[in-house]
């Protein structure tokens, strides 16, 4: 069988995909934090993939795949820490890659590597430049992980390198800014801005994963779901309220309330409650056919209470 390394294994997206590939794939999971949850079939190693530590599980199991999941997504990680996991580790990891014959490397991106910006065309193609990082410098360390898998990707053509941007991923196991957000009861949001929003579920997304991995693919490869929805009716169908407050107000109250540990993303994020950050997926789907499970009332409604 197709031996499968997945680097954050912990995560929500770690621990369904590491569920769905062991029917049919010999599954080692890699972490620098506890799986509480550890499935017993699947070997689990806590090493850090910035270690030496890292370098021996890959000499030791030789897989042929590897998932590349463990980036810090949230914001409790100070500034440094985090963009040192997301950049060092993955640098570290492409390196160990190339030294041990890894066969096929997927990279879970996300979309917002677009940015959030008013000129922003209401559905972008992968060639789009990737702006995030222009006005929203928290999430730089994101973009230069993505261009670091492009890189490789042209450098090694002789391991099969998918990176995928999905949409916002929704569901129980997900913990994520956008999740966190939408699971306030009072919603803050910009007087005079309602823009459209993709969300997937998770079990969605993790189809994605299995299909990418099946298919070897190769490439950048935007992921969406079942269709898009405004911010507002998208915050009613988790079970919040909308509280539109003015910018002036809006930011340094964001800040504080973020500082505080209350919410769930700093002040600079507010572009993407501002202003469209869609993107196409048809490359994606014409390259493995892939179609969603769940609609977008199913998957909003995942996120009920």
């Amino acid at each position: 069988m197709e031996k499968v390394l997945i680097a954050g294994v912990a995560t929500g997206y770690g621990r369904l995909l590491a569920r769905r590939l062991m029917r049919d794939h010999q599954v080692i999971g890699v972490d620098r934090v506890p799986w509480p949850s550890k499935i017993p079939d699947v070997p689990f190693y806590r090493v850090d993939v910035r270690t030496r530590r890292f370098e021996e599980v890959l000499r030791k199991e030789h897989p042929t795949t590897v998932v590349h999941l463990g980036f810090v997504r949230h914001f409790r990680e100070k500034d440094p820490e985090r963009y040192d996991i997301n950049v060092r580790g993955t640098r570290k990891l492409l390196d160990h890659c190339s030294t041990y014959k890894v066969q096929k490397l997927v990279v879970l991106s996300t979309s917002y590597v677009y940015g959030a910006l008013a000129e922003n065309p209401c559905f972008m193609h992968e060639d789009y430049p990737l702006s995030a990082s222009r006005n929203y410098p928290e999430i730089r360390d994101l973009v230069e992980v993505d261009n670091l898998a492009l890189a490789f990707m042209w450098k090694h053509p002789e391991i099969r390198t998918a990176i995928l941007r999905p949409v916002p991923t929704l569901g129980h196991y997900m913990e994520n800014a956008i999740g966190n957000y939408l699971r306030m009861r009072r919603v803050i949001v910009m007087m005079g801005f309602n823009p459209m929003l993709q969300f997937m579920h998770e079990e969605d997304l993790t189809d994605a994963l299995v299909l990418t991995i099946e298919k070897g693919l190769r490439g950048a490869f935007n992921v969406t779901g079942a269709g898009e929805v405004p911010l507002q009716v998208a915050i009613r169908e988790t079970g919040g309220t909308p509280a539109p407050l003015p910018e002036i107000i809006a930011r340094p109250l964001i800040e504080r309330l973020f500082r505080m540990g209350a919410f769930p993303f700093p002040s600079a994020s507010i572009d993407y409650i501002k202003y469209p950050c869609t993107i196409a997926g048809e490359n994606f789907i014409r390259e493995t056919g892939f179609r969603p499970r769940f609609g977008l009332k199913e998957t909003l409604r995942s996120m009920r209470r």
